[in-house]
């Protein structure tokens, strides 16, 4: 089987190890554009941001960048004054190695919440990273930025843009506190497309709002959470434009089928998660009433354990639905697992559908159809179960 081919035109690479996390890990990393970038961003929507998404939030508003600096092990949040100074001074020391501006230096962290990062692993770590420069480095990045992850997230698409080839590459990282509302999660995308930063910041937007923000592991929103683009120009076809709508789609939809397939890794990871679960509302009648519905239901303590019990208890979602917000008659509610029509005007169906839909729970991944049937909304969200290795995970985190 080929190996993908994780490299982008223009852009190069490094992970290192630090001292952040031991002597072992890679925890620090660079990606860099050999000439400034338009760049685009979303970021967390917690009231408590960690100084690298301050940071960042002011940074792309130039809609340049040229470089990425990250770490992981210590999350650079809720570190005051200090840790913005040290946000600040770590991107000019990356600056200074690139012999790039300052201020076309990004920076993001992960890790623990409330510590305090050591100046002296990014003077060990930074120099070494602009040394180890290489357009195959992108691949040790999606490695150097896990942390409870268990298997590093990346993958590539193209697309003609006037038949022109293009790429893109995306790497996330994150299997808990994932609810983003822009989990942790980090997700850089590089491109060599031509397209001026406001377009590509709203194309961002909505793309991530139908794909990383439609993920929930464990309803937690993280303090960093954070998706940078870049796009660094080299393909050879003329600049998508919105007057070029033809372009503009082809360029979107590559955008958003990569970033589905990232966020659905991230939930497929999720911290001791054993199924990957649809949650699918229609005949809401909003469809902001429907993500209502949906994410109600995919946060919900109890469905997601009755999930990894491979329960069929449809009186949990039916009561997640009661308490969502969304307006519905709950005589009117069907509920199917799959193709299995658990429940039908608000009744269960008995014994033996029950056990044709506790054999669809026995599968790594399935489909839950809620219909309301009060109107047209409709919303998907992707959840996983909560299992036994979720809470060990959680627990000793820190220990």
């Amino acid at each position: 089987m080929t190996q993908p081919n994780f490299t982008i035109p223009g852009f190069r690479a490094a992970a290192v190890n630090s001292g952040i996390r031991g002597k072992d890990r890679l925890d620090l990393a660079l990606i860099v554009s050999d000439k400034p970038a338009v760049a685009a961003g979303v970021f967390t929507a917690s009231l408590v941001k960690a100084a690298p998404v301050l940071l960042d939030m002011e940074r792309c508003k130039t809609g340049k960048a040229q470089a990425i600096l990250v770490n992981s092990g210590i999350a650079n949040a809720c570190t005051g004054e200090e840790g913005m100074r040290l946000a600040r001074f770590t991107t000019a020391m990356a600056a200074d190695a690139l012999n790039i501006a300052p201020e076309l230096v990004q920076v993001c962290s992960t890790g623990i919440i409330g510590q305090q990062l050591e100046l002296a692993c990014f003077q060990r770590g930074i120099p070494k990273a602009a040394q180890a420069l290489a357009a195959d480095g992108l691949a040790d990045v999606a490695q150097a930025i896990m942390t409870t992850d268990t298997v590093r997230k990346i993958a590539v698409r193209t697309a003609l843009i006037d038949g022109k080839p293009i790429k893109l590459l995306g790497m996330a990282k994150g299997a808990g506190m994932i609810m983003p509302n822009m989990a942790t999660m980090l997700s850089f995308i590089l491109t060599d497309a031509k397209i001026e930063h406001d377009l590509l910041q709203s194309t961002l937007r909505k793309v991530v709002a139908s794909t990383f923000n439609a993920i929930t592991v464990d309803g937690d929103t993280s303090t960093n959470d954070t998706v940078l683009l870049l796009a660094n120009g080299l393909a050879e076809h003329p600049p998508i434009a919105e007057d070029r709508p033809a372009a503009l789609s082809a360029f979107a939809a590559a955008l958003e089928d990569l970033c589905k397939e990232l966020a659905l890794m991230i939930v497929r990871d999720g911290e001791g998660a054993t199924k990957l679960v649809t949650i699918r509302v229609q005949g809401a009648a909003s469809e902001v009433q429907a993500e209502q519905a949906a994410r109600t239901v995919a946060n919900s303590s109890l469905v997601k354990t009755a999930f990894f019990g491979e329960d069929a208890n449809w009186g949990r979602i039916i009561a997640a639905l009661g308490r969502s917000g969304a307006q519905f008659d709950q005589h009117r509610v069907d509920i199917a697992f799959d193709e299995v029509l658990m429940v039908q005007h608000g009744l269960g169906q008995g014994g033996e559908v029950e056990a044709l839909a506790t054999a669809v729970l026995k599968k790594p991944e399935f489909v839950v159809t809620i219909d309301l049937h009060a109107g047209e909304g409709r919303k998907d969200i992707y959840t996983c179960d909560f299992s036994l290795d979720y809470v060990k995970i959680n627990a000793d985190y820190r220990s």
